[in-house]
C-alpha cells in the first residue's frame, strides 16, 4: 500500500546519480547555478540532475495531479 505522504513526492536525481524522492509542497525555489539546486522552505538546498525546467514540469504535473493547478491546455477557437 502506498503511504498518503507519497503522492505529495516527485522523483528526482541526486548529483551523484542516487535517486531521491521530494516532497513538492517544500520546494520554495529552483535555480541553475550552474547545477540545478532545488532549495526547500527549511532552507536545506539539495542538488540535482535534471534541469530547472524538468523539475519544474514535474512539480507542475504534481499540482495539475491534485487539482491545485488547473490543466494547461491551449484553446481550442473551433469549439
Amino acid at each position: 500500500m502506498v503511504s498518503p505522504a507519497a503522492f505529495n513526492m516527485i522523483q528526482l536525481t541526486k548529483l551523484n546519480r542516487t535517486p531521491l524522492t521530494l516532497n513538492a509542497l517544500y520546494i520554495e525555489r529552483i535555480e541553475s547555478i550552474p547545477d540545478t539546486v532545488v532549495t526547500l522552505g527549511s532552507g536545506k538546498k539539495v542538488h540535482v540532475l535534471e534541469t530547472v525546467e524538468e523539475v519544474t514540469d514535474k512539480v507542475t504535473a504534481y499540482y495539475q495531479k491534485i487539482n491545485l493547478l488547473p490543466s494547461l491546455q491551449k484553446p481550442n477557437w473551433m469549439e
